[in-house]
């Protein structure tokens, strides 16, 4: 039986027009060409409570929380396309993370994100593309047990680098975000198609 990486995609911006939102199904357009079965998910359509260990206690997770653990555990990768908010990660982003990260009973602490392999970009207005955020998404993302790939791609004034259907207009910053999905999917075979 021949493996299928399973991937899956998402920004962490709740924009219609987001520039992240675009990015990232560039990537996983390219992850399925090379092989890999790929989930695209808008975190606008699991909102969330802002995490309150309060909340958690008298109601348990949140539905979509659920939701969202589930689609990660079902995964064996996630192409993340992650916005930079005053040199950091989106609120929305880490709320997910932390709801996700939340563990049930009979479930191993971080189970949906322990050894997922990850894939991370951005874009941004900004010059440096939302390379700053990125570091602290990498490191949280490391810090919970996700394996986290060295390439990353930060595409600099996004505001003026897509065209009208959502494409890159420069054909070489293109290639480097289809890299990305096809370097997860090519990963992933190598890992667990043994």
């Amino acid at each position: 039986m021949v493996y299928v990486p399973k991937i899956l995609a998402f920004a962490g911006s709740t924009r219609k027009e987001s520039f992240n939102k675009k990015l990232v199904k560039i990537a996983a357009d390219a992850a399925r060409a090379a092989g890999a079965q790929v989930t695209y998910f808008d975190l606008r359509d699991l909102p969330m409570p802002l995490y309150d260990g309060d909340l958690e206690t008298e109601q348990g997770l949140p539905e979509n929380a659920r939701k969202l653990k589930s689609m990660l555990q079902a995964n064996d990768g996630f192409l993340i396309s992650a916005p930079e908010y005053n040199s950091s990660i989106s609120g929305v982003l880490k709320n997910a993370i932390d709801w996700a990260s939340r563990p049930v009973p009979n479930e191993a602490p971080l189970a949906c994100f322990s050894g997922k392999v990850t894939t991370l970009m951005s874009a941004s207005p900004g010059a440096l593309g939302g390379l700053r955020g990125l570091i602290i998404v990498r490191s949280l993302l490391s810090n919970i047990g996700a394996i986290v790939l060295p390439g990353q791609v930060a595409v600099a004034k996004a505001h003026e680098a897509f065209d009208p259907e959502g494409k890159l207009k420069d054909p070489k910053q293109s290639a480097s975000i289809e890299a990305l999905g096809r370097d997860l999917a090519g990963f992933l075979a190598a890992l667990k198609g043994r």
